[in-house]
């Protein structure tokens, strides 16, 4: 049969294909609807995948930011580019296809910081034990996950320290920016100061930072993003920066893949690193999730998650993999909700999300071309929201204030998220027993407390 007759009409034989693709596509379209409920979540196919590229674009300065931390701490900077991209993809395909819900994931704010600054620079562990340290701390997290322990453990820690936790790591972070663009400089007599502000970088890194402020106000998407592709381009039209050339076939990603040192990671001085790699994730985890979920309407009458088991379990299994392919713990995105705002309500949106990171590995050369001092305004703008979190603080009574404020200011000064988290518990805990709030201060919190005080004075 032949497919157009000599006229060049179309015969009934094409006629038929066209007809059962369009079929097939309509099978297609429904398959998918009936997977993720789109049809009862008031939400259709196109709005799913619209939310998906708006949270795409929120977030993926993360594939410019975390090489650029981690390359700091010796690892190749393709290489966890590459591992960046694929944990995120990772994640997000198990957060849409299992969890179904409308969470995106990539590797976390702070968490790479005290993977760079405090386990491998601070502490002098090498970076394959540090990824170690984060293989661990994701098994734990799936055990916690499965065995239900982490609604205990969440409930278990006083509301302030949580806060207190979100907000050191901010001001953790705040210093890291500030720091590695220059901002603020080593001085023997104070051990900082200002530094010279008439310097490309600091000016360039201060540039970004307003320009963020100033696209994110006017709800521009993607404003982070947009804003660190600026100063590169500044940079490239100064002569600061070489230009290599936007896409390319991925780097190679051996120098990391599967070199966690999981042995080292067993040290007993490692342990609250693992315990801070854990506990930070959890609760960055379980915050992000209530609160985009509650934007989306998720939430029922009682306050339950839907799936939120499965929820955590993407997370925890995202942090396993990511740990063995070469990058810090994974977590979900609060810039997910950027997304739920555009209407996404289903997996659908993650599974989107998690299409565009893999997307994302042909852009090797523009994420190598990145400078420090673009990503610097990206992370001082990520730690002032953060900060945010300090509000929820009950200033008045003294016993939550001032674990909170050691926490904040702690955090940055020991240059260690494990040590902030440690000297807050040990403040809180001796703060409600000065008082004879013995109540307040639950089990656990006694247990991490004597735990923590032993670490600290002993090992």
């Amino acid at each position: 049969m032949l497919a157009a007759n000599e006229s060049g009409h179309i015969t009934l034989s094409t006629a038929n294909t066209v007809f059962s693709t369009s079929k097939l596509g309509a099978r297609l379209m429904n398959a998918i609807e009936r997977y993720f409920g789109i049809n009862g979540d008031n939400t259709t196919i196109k709005t799913e995948i619209l939310a998906g590229i708006t949270t795409f674009l929120t977030m993926a300065y993360i594939i410019f930011v975390n090489p650029n931390v981690l390359a700091e701490a010796g690892m190749d900077k393709g290489a966890v580019f590459v591992a960046t991209c694929l944990a995120a993809a990772i994640g997000c395909f198990i957060m849409g296809l299992y969890a179904r819900l409308p969470v995106a994931l990539a590797p976390g704010m702070g968490l790479n910081a005290f993977f760079t600054y405090g386990v491998v620079l601070g502490m002098g562990y090498a970076w394959e034990t540090a990824l170690g340290a984060v293989f661990l701390s994701g098994c734990l997290f799936i055990l916690l996950s499965l065995f239900k322990i982490r609604e205990w453990i969440i409930n278990a820690i006083p509301n302030a320290l949580k806060q207190g936790i979100v907000a050191g790591i901010g001001a953790f972070l705040a210093f890291i920016a500030l720091q590695s663009s220059g901002i603020i400089v080593g001085q023997d007599a104070t051990l900082v100061t200002l530094g010279d502000m008439k310097s490309f970088s600091p000016m360039m890194a201060a540039l970004g930072f307003f320009l963020i402020i100033g696209l994110v106000y006017k709800k521009i998407p993607g404003a982070v993003t947009i804003g660190i592709l600026i100063i590169t381009v500044i940079s490239l039209l100064a002569g600061q920066t070489q230009f290599t050339g936007i896409i390319s076939a991925p780097p190679s990603i051996a120098p990391t893949f599967m070199q966690l040192d999981i042995a080292g990671a067993f040290d007993i001085t490692m342990i609250s690193v693992i315990f801070a790699f854990l506990f930070v994730d959890l609760f960055d985890t379980a915050g992000s999730l209530v609160g985009i979920t509650s934007k989306a309407g998720l939430i029922d009458k009682n306050g339950n998650i839907p799936n939120m088991g499965k929820a955590l379990l993407a997370d925890s299994t995202a942090t396993v993999a990511g740990s063995m392919l070469g990058t810090s713990s994974t977590t979900s995105y609060i810039e997910s909700a950027s997304g739920v705002a555009s209407g996404g309500r289903t997996g659908l949106m993650a599974v989107t999300v998690g299409v565009l990171f893999l997307l994302s590995i042909f852009f090797a050369p523009l994420a190598g071309m990145i400078p420090v001092y673009a990503t610097a305004g990206a992370i001082f703008y990520v730690s002032v929201l953060m900060l945010f979190t300090l509000k929820d603080i009950n200033w008045e009574d003294l016993t939550e204030a001032a674990p909170v404020a050691v926490v904040l200011l702690l955090t940055p000064l020991t240059y260690s998220i494990a040590d902030g988290i440690a000297l807050g518990f040990i403040t809180f805990t001796a703060a409600k027993f000065m008082t004879g709030r013995f109540s307040e201060i639950t089990i656990p919190v006694w247990i991490l407390t004597i735990v923590l005080l032993a670490k600290i004075v002993f090992l």
